[in-house]
Order: structure tokens, then sequence, then C-alpha cells
């Protein structure tokens, strides 16, 4: 499930750069639901994924862990940029630029290092992927609701 959030960002980081440089309104959609999917996605491995990783790997693999939050706290202040750059202004595209490079190493090393180790645990898988989804689902309606409300 994590990482068909990975795929569904990298398909909209893909659609960002085949974007026409003036299609404005393409490109400001393109960043808001990025954005938005990792924004949710780190809130749920922040508080689901990591410390259960940080529990079952115990102090072997914990540097795996510490680092996934530091790339976290990169990937979400990239984002909080958004909410002053709007498309067409000097540093949009190389703001997004950034975020996807980050994000792309921060995948990479999850789905190459964490998400193995974490495969090797004992964590009940089924039971997390479900509470994830849980959470996912109950932080998307919220933003729905704020948005309709503005």
């Amino acid at each position: 499930m994590l990482e068909a959030d990975h795929r569904a960002v990298e398909q909209l980081f893909d659609a960002f750069e085949r974007a026409p440089h003036d299609d404005i309104e393409r490109k400001t959609t393109l960043v808001q639901r990025a954005c938005e999917l990792l924004s949710i996605h780190a809130i749920v491995e922040e508080e689901m994924l990591y410390p259960a990783a940080h529990a079952a790997l115990g102090n072997t693999k914990v540097i795996d862990v510490d680092e996934a939050y530091v790339e976290h706290f990169l990937v979400k202040t990239l984002i909080e940029k958004f909410a002053d750059l709007k498309a067409g202004d000097t540093g949009f595209d190389a703001t997004f630029k950034v975020l996807k490079e980050t994000v792309t190493h921060h995948v990479e090393e999850e789905e190459t290092t964490l998400f193995p180790e974490v495969r090797k645990t004992s964590i009940d898988l089924m039971t997390l992927g479900r509470k994830i989804e849980a959470r996912k689902q109950a932080l998307q309606k919220r933003i729905t609701e704020v948005a309709m409300a503005h």
C-alpha cells in the first residue's frame, strides 16, 4: 500500500515534468495533489509504520527509521513553501524539482532498506496495513471537508 503511494506520487512528478512550462493551472493541480498525497503518506508512516519498525527492529536498524523521520521533515518543509509559492512564481518549479529529488531518494531507501527489514520482523503487516488504510481515509476525508468549506 505504501509502495502504491510512492508510485502515485512518482506519476505526479512525471506529469509535472511533461506539463508545458506555461500551463499554470495544470502545474498548480499537480503540485497540490502531490503535496496532499505526500502529507497523508508522511502522517501515516510517522504515526504507525515508523514506531512499529523502531520497536521491531530495535537498535540494529534504528538509523534507517531515524533517517526517514529527518527526510520527512525536509519534505514537509518543502511542502510548506507552496503555501506562499504559486505556479509561475520564481522558484516554484525549482522547489518542486527539489521535492521530487528528496522524495525519490527517500522512496529508494525505504523500498530497498527499511521495507525489506520490516518484512523480516514479527510485525503483523496485514493489521498494520488496515490501520494505515483507515487513517489515510480519515485524513483524506478531513482534507475534502476543509476544501469544501472554503
